[in-house]
């Protein structure tokens, strides 16, 4: 089995971890928590069970077709690797996000005349930094108004078996950036239990970039809380025939640290 690790900040998690703009309980009046005042912060461990869907392509040549699920990780994701924090004062806030993963998948047409099988290593490093503001923000939680910019780094190695194509092997690479925008918020239903999420998309290097994400959590106390949902995450980007447009998606659970 190969290696899954996966350490990071669920984003909207940490700020999913206090009540509202200002960390409050919902049960206690916003004068009571001194900390309101000044910065808070939060980083959160968490693990996304993530399968990928899409094609990748370089030099012209044929693109790689990978389908995977929740259930094909172990065999496809070699390794991955997700880290963010977060940083919020009364209304403002600030907040990044890592992401890195190694897959490797076949893509297998036996009756193809170029080729039968293409094999596909992949690794790409996504990270993202940005800004919101509270739209809405009360003692049962917060709307955030967002923005930010991303970089990707994508790198693939396509192995060609079978076809006119036999012993053909290939590597390229392609970095850029995209613009995104959107909303997070977190909803306390009681003075534990939350509904969290966020949306953002935009675009720059690629055609599209877009992030969506649903969960319920639970504070467990004054620092910690879990969370479990679903994410999806997807980009189309075509550059001088480098091609990458990928959906992943799959459930999530974090811990997110209030500091």
């Amino acid at each position: 089995m190969r290696v899954f690790l996966a350490a990071a900040t669920f984003m909207l998690f940490g700020g999913g971890a206090h009540a509202g703009s200002d960390g409050a309980r919902p049960d206690e009046p916003k004068a009571a928590t001194a900390e309101s005042a000044g910065w808070q912060f939060s980083v959160s461990p968490y693990v996304w069970a993530t399968g990928a869907s899409g094609k990748a392509g370089q030099f012209n040549l044929p693109a790689a077709r990978m389908t995977s699920s929740f259930g094909d990780i172990w065999h496809e994701l070699d390794f991955a690797f997700m880290g963010a924090f977060e940083g919020r004062r009364d209304r403002y806030t600030v907040f990044g996000d890592l992401f890195y993963a190694r897959m490797s998948d076949t893509d297998s047409n036996p009756q193809g005349h170029l080729r039968k099988d293409i094999d596909v290593t992949m690794k790409t490093f996504s990270g993202l930094i940005g800004g919101g503001y509270s739209l809405l923000a009360n003692e049962h939680g917060n709307l955030d108004i967002v923005a930010g910019a991303r970089v990707w780094s994508v790198s693939t190695r396509l192995s060609f078996d079978g076809g006119l194509l036999n012993g053909t092997k290939r590597r390229d690479s392609a970095t850029w950036i995209d613009a995104v925008a959107g909303f997070r918020g977190t909803r306390f239903i009681t003075d534990r239990f939350y509904v969290t999420g966020w949306a953002t998309a935009g675009g720059g290097g690629a055609k599209l970039d877009w992030d969506l994400t649903g969960a319920v959590g639970y504070k467990i106390g004054d620092h910690f809380s879990v969370a479990a949902g679903y994410r999806a995450m997807g980009v189309d980007y075509s550059h001088r025939g480098f091609i990458y447009d990928m959906v992943q998606r799959g459930p999530i659970i974090g811990l997110t640290y209030k500091f």
